[in-house]
């Protein structure tokens, strides 16, 4: 009986540290403070823009930046960078943004919940999001 007691404190212990090495931190270890919601997650070097992209960037500044953050960067609490990795068009083609926008995404990749879908955003203003995203991707290198 002592033997499984031990067998499932050990269990738990392991499922409490693999929970937090899963858990996703803006924060290094060093900085154990709260951060601040809203708070851009990612740092982000803005390029400079070429037409579909500025016009882009004023379409994702009205529709996605409340969550998104103004250069992609993300928002502490509020939803994820889209200038990271993840979002590389080799794992999130170009057709996400659009069925993110049209439908709405399942929270998958971030503790940030489920994303809504975004109605008043029309086909072509996806197209210029895009550009503007790809646009801050690759002069951040994220191809």
């Amino acid at each position: 009986m002592k033997r499984i007691r031990t067998g499932v404190a050990v269990a738990a212990l392991l499922a409490a540290i693999l929970a937090g090495a899963v858990t996703w931190r803006s924060q290094s270890v060093e900085d154990a403070r709260p951060a601040e919601t809203g708070a851009p997650l990612v740092q982000v070097t803005e390029p400079e823009l070429l037409p579909v992209a500025l016009e882009g960037q004023s379409v994702f500044r009205a529709n996605c930046a409340a969550c998104h953050g103004n250069l992609a960067d993300g928002r502490e609490g509020l939803g994820p960078p889209l200038v990271h990795k993840i979002y590389e068009p080799g794992h999130h083609g170009d057709a996400a943004f659009f069925l993110a926008a049209a439908q709405g995404v399942r929270s998958h990749h971030w503790p940030f919940g489920d994303m809504p879908p975004v109605a008043d955003v029309s086909q072509d203003d996806v197209r210029k999001i895009v550009a503007y995203v790809r646009t801050l991707q690759q002069a951040n290198g994220i191809y």
